[in-house]
Protein backbone atom coordinates (compact mmCIF):
# COMPACT_ATOMS: atom_id res chain seq x y z
CA UNK A 1 0.00 0.00 0.00
CA UNK A 2 1.14 3.51 -0.69
CA UNK A 3 1.72 6.21 1.91
CA UNK A 4 -2.00 7.03 1.90
CA UNK A 5 -2.85 3.41 2.77
CA UNK A 6 -4.25 2.66 -0.69
CA UNK A 7 -3.09 -0.07 -3.09
CA UNK A 8 -0.75 0.93 -5.91
CA UNK A 9 -2.51 1.07 -9.30
CA UNK A 10 -1.09 -1.30 -11.90
CA UNK A 11 -1.98 -2.00 -15.54
CA UNK A 12 -1.74 -5.42 -17.18
CA UNK A 13 0.11 -4.93 -20.48
CA UNK A 14 0.70 -8.20 -22.32
CA UNK A 15 2.45 -10.46 -19.82
CA UNK A 16 3.77 -7.63 -17.61
CA UNK A 17 2.26 -5.38 -14.98
CA UNK A 18 3.20 -1.71 -15.18
CA UNK A 19 3.17 0.88 -12.40
CA UNK A 20 3.09 4.12 -14.40
CA UNK A 21 3.33 6.60 -11.53
CA UNK A 22 7.02 7.19 -10.78
CA UNK A 23 6.56 7.89 -7.06
CA UNK A 24 4.51 4.71 -6.69
CA UNK A 25 7.22 2.84 -8.62
CA UNK A 26 9.90 4.01 -6.19
CA UNK A 27 7.79 3.14 -3.13
CA UNK A 28 6.90 -0.34 -4.37
CA UNK A 29 10.49 -1.12 -5.38
CA UNK A 30 11.71 0.05 -1.99
CA UNK A 31 9.23 -2.26 -0.20
CA UNK A 32 11.12 -5.38 -1.24
CA UNK A 33 12.83 -4.90 -4.59
CA UNK A 34 9.63 -5.72 -6.45
CA UNK A 35 9.81 -5.29 -10.21
CA UNK A 36 12.36 -3.49 -12.34
CA UNK A 37 12.41 0.18 -13.27
CA UNK A 38 11.84 0.45 -17.02
CA UNK A 39 15.07 1.37 -18.81
CA UNK A 40 17.24 1.05 -15.69
CA UNK A 41 18.80 -2.44 -15.65
CA UNK A 42 20.55 -2.09 -12.26
CA UNK A 43 19.19 0.76 -10.17
CA UNK A 44 21.77 1.94 -7.64
CA UNK A 45 19.19 3.37 -5.24
CA UNK A 46 15.48 4.09 -4.90
CA UNK A 47 15.63 7.54 -6.55
CA UNK A 48 14.84 6.56 -10.14
CA UNK A 49 12.32 8.35 -12.33
CA UNK A 50 10.67 5.58 -14.36
CA UNK A 51 7.66 3.29 -14.47
CA UNK A 52 8.07 -0.09 -12.77
CA UNK A 53 7.58 -3.39 -14.59
CA UNK A 54 6.44 -6.37 -12.51
CA UNK A 55 6.25 -9.95 -13.70
CA UNK A 56 3.00 -11.82 -13.14
CA UNK A 57 4.32 -13.88 -10.22
CA UNK A 58 5.29 -10.73 -8.30
CA UNK A 59 2.00 -9.16 -9.27
CA UNK A 60 -0.10 -12.03 -7.99
CA UNK A 61 1.87 -12.04 -4.73
CA UNK A 62 1.28 -8.30 -4.24
CA UNK A 63 -2.37 -8.49 -5.33
CA UNK A 64 -3.13 -11.26 -2.84
CA UNK A 65 -1.75 -8.99 -0.11
CA UNK A 66 -3.81 -5.98 -1.30
CA UNK A 67 -0.63 -4.02 -2.00
CA UNK A 68 -1.62 -3.43 -5.63
CA UNK A 69 -4.79 -3.23 -7.71
CA UNK A 70 -4.54 -4.65 -11.22
CA UNK A 71 -6.45 -3.33 -14.19
CA UNK A 72 -6.82 -4.81 -17.65
CA UNK A 73 -8.21 -1.84 -19.54
CA UNK A 74 -11.03 -0.67 -17.28
CA UNK A 75 -11.57 -4.11 -15.73
CA UNK A 76 -10.38 -4.49 -12.13
CA UNK A 77 -8.79 -7.97 -11.84
CA UNK A 78 -8.94 -10.05 -8.68
CA UNK A 79 -6.29 -12.64 -7.77
CA UNK A 80 -8.23 -15.53 -9.33
CA UNK A 81 -8.55 -13.72 -12.66
CA UNK A 82 -4.88 -12.72 -12.70
CA UNK A 83 -3.79 -16.27 -11.85
CA UNK A 84 -5.97 -17.65 -14.64
CA UNK A 85 -4.41 -15.23 -17.16
CA UNK A 86 -0.87 -15.94 -15.91
CA UNK A 87 -1.41 -19.71 -16.05
CA UNK A 88 -2.42 -19.43 -19.72
CA UNK A 89 0.66 -17.35 -20.53
CA UNK A 90 3.33 -19.21 -18.52
CA UNK A 91 3.88 -22.94 -18.26
CA UNK A 92 4.11 -24.15 -14.66
CA UNK A 93 2.91 -20.82 -13.28
CA UNK A 94 1.14 -22.24 -10.22
CA UNK A 95 4.20 -24.27 -9.16
CA UNK A 96 6.52 -21.30 -9.64
CA UNK A 97 4.15 -19.05 -7.72
CA UNK A 98 4.08 -21.50 -4.81
CA UNK A 99 7.90 -21.43 -4.63
CA UNK A 100 8.00 -17.63 -4.99
CA UNK A 101 5.48 -17.16 -2.20
CA UNK A 102 7.32 -19.61 0.07
CA UNK A 103 10.68 -17.88 -0.45
CA UNK A 104 9.18 -14.42 0.10
CA UNK A 105 7.55 -15.68 3.32
CA UNK A 106 11.08 -16.56 4.48
CA UNK A 107 12.16 -12.93 3.82
CA UNK A 108 14.22 -13.64 0.72
CA UNK A 109 14.24 -11.25 -2.23
CA UNK A 110 13.24 -13.27 -5.29
CA UNK A 111 13.89 -12.09 -8.84
CA UNK A 112 13.53 -13.75 -12.25
CA UNK A 113 16.46 -16.06 -12.97
CA UNK A 114 16.17 -16.12 -16.75
CA UNK A 115 19.65 -14.68 -17.28
CA UNK A 116 21.04 -17.68 -15.39
CA UNK A 117 18.85 -20.21 -17.20
CA UNK A 118 16.73 -20.98 -14.16
CA UNK A 119 13.45 -19.80 -12.64
CA UNK A 120 14.65 -17.50 -9.84
CA UNK A 121 17.70 -15.78 -8.43
CA UNK A 122 17.36 -15.40 -4.66
CA UNK A 123 18.97 -12.70 -2.54
CA UNK A 124 19.27 -12.50 1.21
CA UNK A 125 19.22 -8.67 1.21
CA UNK A 126 18.53 -7.42 -2.31
CA UNK A 127 20.01 -6.56 -5.71
CA UNK A 128 22.80 -4.03 -5.39
CA UNK A 129 23.27 -4.90 -1.71
CA UNK A 130 24.47 -8.47 -2.10
CA UNK A 131 24.88 -10.99 -4.88
CA UNK A 132 22.21 -13.66 -5.23
CA UNK A 133 23.67 -16.67 -3.43
CA UNK A 134 21.02 -19.07 -4.80
CA UNK A 135 19.67 -20.06 -8.20
CA UNK A 136 16.32 -21.86 -8.13
CA UNK A 137 14.93 -24.36 -10.62
CA UNK A 138 11.29 -25.30 -9.97
CA UNK A 139 10.38 -28.91 -10.62
CA UNK A 140 7.30 -31.04 -10.12
CA UNK A 141 7.75 -33.97 -7.77
CA UNK A 142 6.97 -36.25 -10.73
CA UNK A 143 9.71 -34.79 -12.99
CA UNK A 144 12.80 -36.78 -13.85
CA UNK A 145 16.28 -35.37 -13.65
CA UNK A 146 19.05 -36.89 -15.72
CA UNK A 147 22.73 -36.96 -14.87
CA UNK A 148 23.47 -34.33 -17.56
CA UNK A 149 20.79 -32.08 -15.99
CA UNK A 150 22.52 -32.34 -12.64
CA UNK A 151 25.97 -31.71 -14.11
CA UNK A 152 24.64 -28.73 -16.11
CA UNK A 153 23.17 -27.21 -12.94
CA UNK A 154 26.40 -27.75 -11.05
CA UNK A 155 28.56 -26.25 -13.77
CA UNK A 156 26.29 -23.20 -14.03
CA UNK A 157 26.27 -22.63 -10.28
CA UNK A 158 30.03 -23.05 -10.01
CA UNK A 159 30.66 -20.67 -12.93
CA UNK A 160 28.57 -17.87 -11.36
CA UNK A 161 29.62 -18.72 -7.76
CA UNK A 162 26.14 -19.56 -6.51
CA UNK A 163 24.36 -22.53 -4.99
CA UNK A 164 21.94 -24.31 -7.29
CA UNK A 165 18.67 -25.21 -5.59
CA UNK A 166 16.03 -27.57 -6.91
CA UNK A 167 12.61 -26.52 -5.60
CA UNK A 168 10.55 -29.70 -5.79
CA UNK A 169 6.83 -29.01 -5.64
CA UNK A 170 4.00 -31.28 -4.55
CA UNK A 171 1.02 -29.26 -5.81
CA UNK A 172 -1.58 -31.53 -4.22
CA UNK A 173 -0.20 -30.76 -0.76
CA UNK A 174 1.04 -27.22 -1.56
CA UNK A 175 4.50 -28.25 -0.36
CA UNK A 176 7.95 -27.28 -1.52
CA UNK A 177 11.10 -29.27 -0.73
CA UNK A 178 14.45 -27.64 -1.44
CA UNK A 179 17.42 -29.69 -2.57
CA UNK A 180 20.68 -27.76 -2.55
CA UNK A 181 23.62 -28.93 -4.60
CA UNK A 182 27.03 -28.40 -3.11
CA UNK A 183 30.07 -28.98 -5.27
CA UNK A 184 33.56 -29.59 -4.05
CA UNK A 185 36.90 -30.10 -5.68
CA UNK A 186 38.52 -33.51 -5.32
Amino acid sequence: MNEQGKPFLVDLVGDRLIVWDHESSRQLYKMGYFGKPVGIPKPKDFNFDAPLSLDLIEGLYLLKRSIIRVFSGKRDLNATALQRIASRLHEGFSMKYLVYEDLRSKDYVVTPGIKFGCDFAVYEFGPGIDHAPFLILVMNEEDFMTAPDLVRAGRLATTVKKRFVFAVVNEARNEVTYLVSKWWKA
